[in-house]
């Protein structure tokens, strides 16, 4: 507080005292008295808050004719500030005139002429005492004048605030009274429920008394329950709060007691409050200073948008619980605003609310009532009021004009059918009260998120909606992530086909965070999306049609993906039916057909938009909806899956990597049960279901997919297993020794004949290609001849009965099997045989051992001037692999030869055998040279032979007992680089150490590093050097036959070796070491877990890989490769679509 007003004008750095003068004059502000004037010259230091908040303080006593030792303004004389009781002392003196005392009486104390507005002095931080735990509350001390934008300002700049989407402003009684336990519970927990769930502010009178009270006591109990704080703002007098001169302070920290005085007009703030403006208007112990602020602030607030999608005003609400007779002034005052705001009245709570209650029930329309209810309610008013009947009078035709406007009166009457809660009762005044059309009503309940008054208020039966307002609806619930209201409005009639267009999908994924004139188009998607599929996968926003299309529909506004995408130059088309061509590639598209801007399939590219905004929910809701449920929760699993690798690399918050991978198991087990109640229902439509190619998802299929999202649960599934076990064995039909069976069959080519073959019967989930190839093939009459034979032993099992239908039937399995024996020809037979993955994976395996055999031998004898035949032979097998690879790359997804390169290169093994492929070119290059390169060479090979064998692990995956080991060894293997990092620094310290100490003068030279790591390194496997850990130095030595050696001279600190050496072995050999084996056997328990599903998932990539490989191992698979291209010219020549003779009938998994 200040005592004196001793002010000086300091200007700014770049502003004069004259400048403080016209800014003082130009200002808007209400005009403060001359001593102020000087002041205002240093709002350049002040905060923001000092320059635009004032306090109004009396500075001219004027004496109360009830207590002559208390201002007007309701202060005591002495507690003037600043000022000196010379007033009172003249009208105590007797000698006084009679006259100047009566002028001085007859002045009557007003705002405007006795008190002087100044810097507010009080804002800060409460911090209320006495309670169970300390709750905190900002407040600032105003003048009752201030410009309400003043306040919406300090609010949502300064204390941080988000803009309300419901302003529920409380008023009732100001003395304590009590409520009903059950209503006080319904009307806390009501208030509470439609703060919360539509993100509303509370405003009240601030003080402790009252509905005030109860309105804490409703936040003291959510508080004890959740960890959400409503915005409760309390208005109230500054005059009229205990102990204020403890808020006394600029930008401070105040402890406040909630203890009342009951001898104390005042009254102590509540302390349930977040938020507190203290209306000062100069005045003491006396209301009505907040009246107007609070009426003028609550009218601004309906004035903002409620968010920049939403044109609706914050809708404001006032709710009447209890009250004096002011209270029906004030409700008549709402209803008479512009526009009109709705009053929710609480039945049962008492005096003015009752009494309205009364009034609503019993008036008619226009505001009339029964003549003897009239008198009742008058009888009423002055019991209740202990009002005269002329006041009685006067307060009822206050009443009726309120019931004039009963429609917008809503009153709670606990129990009744119509309102349960009274959060309900408030909500349906407001779109009842706001008297909106039908689509401003919806964006309202879309902003409160509060589905259920949309259902049971807005979409009931006859309501009429204008085109397009649902739709708007609809782009408003998907951007603020409202999953129920898209709900409601999909059963309601929103066609998400006609909804969703590209720009609105466009639209939707700008909604986040982005910088500003920052926009992502489609395009642009399309490039995240592969990039997080990988692979191959190619989205259908970068293929060609939809480029073309996006350019001619919104031009060029996207320059950005154009040029990454290598269209900037494209021509844009005209209007109409277009075709553009280019590498052979034709996109035709009419651009005047009305579906051309919309989506065939709108669910998909909705789902990949909320996986991509990480709206799990959402997300989850569209997956529900649509078309091929498995394989948009494999696209989502993937994706969530990248995107938190993604995440975990960048350095991101943990919890957001977290919570992806945790999105990405839910969409995973979900693709899961779906194929599992497939295979339940149907076992061959479940086979089919993950052989079809998918053309809304690259063309790939639902096993492609859960490979890509290295699913493992999906692809260890039975119905997977089945279908990759099938394909393993191509049209083979062997349960038991199949591979006894095949490697005869390839031995004993005559054997073949003995094996037996499916037919087309036996493959019902062939692509349908492949089924019109195999009728092709396959003659049809042997198909009728079984089609007779079925139908005849049909028609004997009925005719033999029971006993005797079961034999026949037996028979008829034989002939069967005789029929698909003799169905197949001796040709068509041998080519079945040997295209088998099975067979194929034999016959690769036997030529490598093979290979390996022969290059054993070449680097093992002499190396000859010229190669052998035998090194013959493996260079040719060696080169044909590496042509073999060419051609994987060549035939492989990817359009462009760079991603082809790319994707190809992401295989482990492939990168490895192009570099072994490469070693041994270097080496046979240098053999074929004169000594000493041929040396080098052929030492080359000796290395080159290492990686061959390790190549042999390939093979073993796929035995299933194997096959986990060879991931065991890979895993582990990641495990030692960890270690071998840890024991490097540990061999180094070491190292380092013992060379310096043991040979001083060494010259430079790089023998220096083998020396460092040489001795150290051997000794972790046990290997100490004995002889050299403390050797003989010194003065020389007699041996026992009289010789005398001599001795080097001892190293300076040669001592040191030998401990340093025990602390190293210490470290190296036991801790170390034992810390390593104690990572292996983590990790095989680990592996082991799930070495099962582990040899599973790994199996696909070897049945894929001998699918698509040619028939002849190397080196003979030259001729193969001869042949493909033979082929191609030919169909090529020929202008043939159709696949070459040999077909492949196996699944179409690729």
């Amino acid at each position: 507080r200040h005592d004196t007003h001793v002010v000086t004008c300091v200007p700014s750095v770049n502003a004069s005292a004259t400048d403080c003068f016209d800014a003082h004059l130009s200002s808007s502000k209400p005009k403060p008295s001359n001593r102020y004037f000087f002041m205002h010259c240093q709002t350049a230091q002040k905060s923001w808050i000092e320059r635009a908040f004032y306090k109004r303080e009396c500075v001219h006593i004027i004496p109360s004719t009830k207590d002559p030792h208390r201002c007007c303004c309701g202060r005591l004389i002495g507690q003037h500030v600043g000022l000196t009781p010379s007033i009172s002392i003249i009208q105590n003196e007797k000698n006084e005139s009679r006259l100047a005392r009566n002028d001085i009486q007859s002045e009557k104390w007003s705002i405007g002429k006795h008190t002087q507005l100044s810097p507010t002095d009080a804002f800060g931080t409460i911090e209320f005492q006495g309670g169970g735990h300390s709750n905190k509350a900002m407040y600032v001390r105003v003048s009752f004048d201030t410009k309400p934008d003043l306040l919406l300002h300090l609010m949502t700049k300064e204390w941080q605030l988000e803009l309300p989407k419901l302003l529920i402003s409380v008023h009732g009684g100001l003395q304590n009274f009590e409520l009903q336990p059950k209503l006080k519970q319904v009307f806390g927990k009501g208030l509470i429920k439609a703060a919360m769930t539509t993100g509303a502010w509370i405003f009240t009178g601030g003080v402790n008394t009252g509905v005030i009270r109860h309105v804490g006591d409703a936040l003291k109990d959510h508080a004890s329950k959740s960890r959400g704080k409503i915005c409760t703002i309390g208005i109230a007098p500054w005059g009229i709060v205990e102990n204020q001169e403890d808020l006394i302070g600029k930008d401070v920290v105040r402890p406040y007691q909630t203890m009342s005085n009951p001898m104390s007009k005042l009254t102590v703030l509540n302390s349930m409050h977040s938020h507190f403006i203290l209306a000062d208007n100069g005045t003491t112990g006396k209301y009505g200073a907040e009246v107007k602020l609070r009426r003028q602030l609550e009218k601004h607030i309906s004035l903002q948008k409620i968010n920049t999608r939403i044109g609706q005003g914050v809708p404001v609400v006032a709710l009447i619980v209890e009250g004096g007779p002011n209270v029906i002034s004030i409700v008549l005052e709402y209803l008479r605003d512009t526009p009109p705001v709705p009053v929710v009245v609480c039945d049962g709570s008492g005096r003015a609310s009752d009494i309205l209650a009364f009034g609503h029930k019993y008036s008619e329309e226009g505001g009339l009532i029964n003549e003897s209810l009239r008198d009742q309610l008058l009888v009423t008013i002055q019991k209740t009021f202990t009002y005269t009947r002329t006041q009685a009078q006067h307060l009822f035709i206050i009443l009726m004009e309120c019931m004039k406007k009963k429609e917008l009166i809503t009153v709670f009457r606990m129990g009744s059918e119509g309102h349960q809660d009274i959060d309900l009762a408030i909500l349906t005044a407001l779109l009842k009260g706001a008297n909106a059309s039908a689509p401003d009503q919806l964006s309202l309940a879309l902003a409160w998120n509060r589905v259920d008054i949309a259902r049971s208020q807005i979409f009931i039966y006859g309501q009429q909606w204008p085109v397009g307002s649902l739709e708007q609806a609809m782009l408003d619930a998907l951007v603020l992530d409202r999953v129920d209201f898209v709900k409601l409005l999909i059963e309601n009639g929103v066609s998400m086909h006609r909804f969703l267009t590209i720009s609105r999908l466009e639209e939707l994924y700008n909604t986040g965070n982005l910088p500003p004139d920052y926009r992502i188009s489609l395009i642009d998607i399309g490039l995240v999306i592969e990039y997080l599929m990988g692979g191959a996968y190619r989205c259908n926003y970068t293929r060609k049609r939809f480029r073309t299309l996006y350019h001619n529909l919104f031009g060029p506004k996207r320059p950005k993906a154009l040029k990454l995408l290598g269209m900037e130059d494209d021509v844009p088309l005209r209007r109409g039916r277009k075709t553009t061509k280019k590498r052979e590639e034709e996109v035709d598209i009419d651009l005047d057909d009305p579906e051309i801007n919309h989506f065939p399939f709108p669910f998909h590219e909705l789902m990949v938009w909320a996986v991509l905004m990480k709206r799990q929910k959402m997300a989850l809701f569209f997956w529900q909806h649509g078309e091929e449920a498995m394989a948009k929760a494999l696209v989502a699993c993937k994706l969530c899956k990248a995107m938190a690798h993604e995440a975990s690399e960048n350095d991101m918050v943990d919890d957001i990597s977290q919570e992806l991978n945790h999105n990405s198991r839910d969409f995973g087990q979900l693709a899961v049960e779906l194929l599992d109640q497939s295979y339940k229902q149907d076992e061959q439509l479940a086979m089919k279901l993950l052989t079809y190619e998918l053309k809304n998802w690259s063309n790939a299929t639902c096993l492609q997919l859960a490979v890509a999202a290295k699913h493992r649960d999906f692809i260890a599934h039975t119905c997977s297993q089945m279908l990759l076990t099938d394909m393993w064995m191509g049209r083979l039909r062997m349960r038991k020794n199949s591979s006894l069976k095949v490697i005869l069959g390839i031995l004993l080519p005559p054997s073949i004949l003995s094996l037996e073959f499916k037919n087309k019967d036996d493959m019902p989930y062939m692509s349908q290609a492949q089924e019109i190839q195999l009728q092709e093939k396959e003659p049809e009459e042997p198909e009728k001849t079984v089609k007779e034979k079925e139908e005849e032993d049909m028609e004997l099992t009925a005719m033999l009965g029971r006993s005797n239908g079961e034999s026949s039937a037996r028979k008829k399995e034989e002939e069967e099997v005789q029929n698909r024996h003799r169905l197949i020809p001796f040709g068509r037979k041998i080519y079945e045989f040997y295209n088998a993955p099975i067979v194929k994976f034999w016959f690769y395996t036997m030529f490598y051992i093979g290979y390996l055999m022969l290059f054993n031998y070449i680097v093992l004898v002499k190396m000859e001037r010229w190669p052998s035949m035998q090194e013959w032979i493996v260079i040719s097998y060696i080169f044909t692999m590496g042509i073999e690879k060419m051609r994987e790359i060549l035939m492989s997804e990817p359009g462009k030869l760079l991603q082809k390169v790319k994707v190809w290169l992401q295989e482990y093994w492939n990168v490895t055998d192009l570099i072994a492929i490469l070693l041994f070119s270097v080496g046979m290059v240098l053999r074929l040279q004169d000594l000493p390169l041929r040396s080098d060479g052929r030492v080359i090979y000796c290395v080159n032979i290492i990686y061959w064998y390790i190549r042999l692990l390939d093979i073993f995956g796929v035995n299933k007992y194997l096959g986990p080991y060879v991931m065991m060894i890979g895993k582990m293997m990641i495990d030692m680089m960890y270690f071998v990092i840890i024991m490097l620094v540990v061999l180094m310290s070491f190292g380092v150490a013992r060379q310096a100490i043991l040979f001083p003068n060494e010259e430079p030279s790089w023998k220096l590093a083998k020396n460092i790591f040489y001795m150290p390194y051997w000794m972790i496997y046990g290997e100490v050097f004995a002889d050299q850990i403390d050797p003989p130095c010194g003065q020389n030595e007699t041996r026992e036959d009289g010789k005398i050696i001599q001795l080097p001279p001892c190293k300076t600190g040669a001592w040191i070796v030998p401990a340093i050496m025990a602390c190293y072995l210490l470290v190296a050999n036991i801790l170390l070491v034992n810390l390593l084996i104690a990572v292996f056997n983590n990790t095989f328990f680990e592996v082991k877990s799930i070495s099962n599903q582990v040899w599973k998932f790994q199996r696909y990539q070897l049945i894929m890989t001998f699918h698509e490989r040619p028939v002849l191992p190397p080196p003979l698979i030259i001729f193969s490769h001869m042949t493909m291209i033979f082929q191609h010219i030919c169909c090529r020549w020929r202008k043939h679509d159709s696949d070459p003779d040999e077909a492949d009938y196996g699944l179409n998994l690729s």
